[in-house]
């Protein structure tokens, strides 16, 4: 917990989680292949997260006049697509530890994690068409429609971040780390949750583009927080590996400003730590990339940019959400841009 200053964005998160968990309860009945399925579909999701998928997309239904019960599908389809591309992350990253615990790879092999988020994903289709039954067929549709869109963005962001590390890329810039986060992240992260949320709330009568540029903003800077705490957090509280991104070789913002600042031959010997598969890392060479983004403020610079997305995505909280009335939903929207920068886990 962070204290009262975010009390109202803790317990929002803390429901519209619950009630979107509570939502996928009947797609988790248990049923033949149980242990090497659907036994597992319920592992990443009730694992805990924030909930801020869910959140954003029910707090933006209801600031738009929308109900609660309304929503429910479409965040809870979200959240497990979220969780199915959790798994498929791990398998590509190599990670050990998700939300503290094993990740699925490691417990139950590769070939039923892969076949598991393949699950996950054509299960959340389910409840989407059964929109159908309350929001008619039109709505429908057009939630479908941004699911699609959400998905595929998704998919061709961490297209670029795995052929990046493959290639072992070492010139990029900031803004070829914005792009890619864009795609990656913001737009299953916030983007999408807050159209579709809005959609909804709305009957389809709002221009949803209004929302881009205000979940877009913190949606990167949601993303850079969260690199940096790869590398402070306390394992503890973090729940994955701390300094994972550096032995995966991901191409972080603070890497990406340490390789456009460091010395030619620093460059040359990060280029060639980079190029070693995982397996052949060494700790030692780890902890001297770590010391060097030290040596170069690489992880300040990464919060300074954060802080400035964010100021930036609540200037466009004031247009995107102009038209609704004042509310808990609204005012947990517009809070969750600081505490997304300032969070701890």
């Amino acid at each position: 917990m962070q204290g009262n200053k975010f009390k109202l964005v803790e317990e929002t998160l803390e429901y519209y989680k619950k009630l979107a968990l509570e939502t996928l309860q009947p797609y988790f009945q248990p049923k033949e292949p149980r242990k090497y399925l659907y036994d597992l579909l319920p592992v990443y999701p009730n694992r805990g997260g924030k909930g801020l998928r869910p959140a954003l997309c029910i707090a933006t239904c209801r600031a738009f006049g929308g109900s609660t019960h309304s929503a429910l599908k479409s965040a809870a389809a979200i959240e497990l697509l979220h969780n199915a591309f959790l798994i498929h992350d791990d398998l590509q990253d190599g990670s050990d530890f998700r939300r503290g615990l094993p990740t699925m790879h490691t417990v139950v092999g590769m070939p039923i994690a892969v076949n598991l988020a393949d699950a996950m994903s054509a299960i959340s289709i389910y409840p989407l068409i059964e929109n159908r039954d309350t929001l008619g067929g039109f709505l429908t549709h057009d939630i479908l429609t941004e699911i699609l869109h959400m998905v595929t963005q998704t998919a061709e962001g961490q297209a670029i971040e795995l052929g990046w590390m493959r290639d072992n890329v070492t010139d990029l810039t900031d803004a070829d780390y914005f792009r890619m986060t864009l795609k990656k992240t913001a737009w299953y992260t916030c983007i999408h949750p807050c159209r579709i949320g809005a959609l909804i709330g709305s009957g389809g009568s709002l221009s949803l583009d209004r929302f881009n540029q205000f979940a877009y903003f913190m949606g990167v800077a949601f993303q850079i927080q969260d690199d940096v705490l790869n590398l402070v957090a306390e394992y503890s509280k973090y729940g994955k590996e701390i300094g994972g991104d550096i032995w995966e070789g991901k191409r972080t913002m603070m890497l990406i400003h340490l390789l456009n600042n460091c010395n030619p031959l620093e460059k040359s010997k990060i280029t060639a730590f980079l190029a070693l598969p995982r397996e052949k890392r060494e700790a030692d060479d780890v902890h001297w990339v770590y010391g060097l983004m030290e040596k170069y403020d690489c992880i300040d610079y990464a919060r300074a940019v954060a802080r400035e997305l964010a100021n930036e995505s609540l200037k466009e909280f004031t247009i995107a959400y102009a038209s609704a009335p004042d509310s808990d939903d609204k005012r947990f929207i517009q809070q969750i841009v600081y505490y997304m920068i300032e969070r701890e886990l």
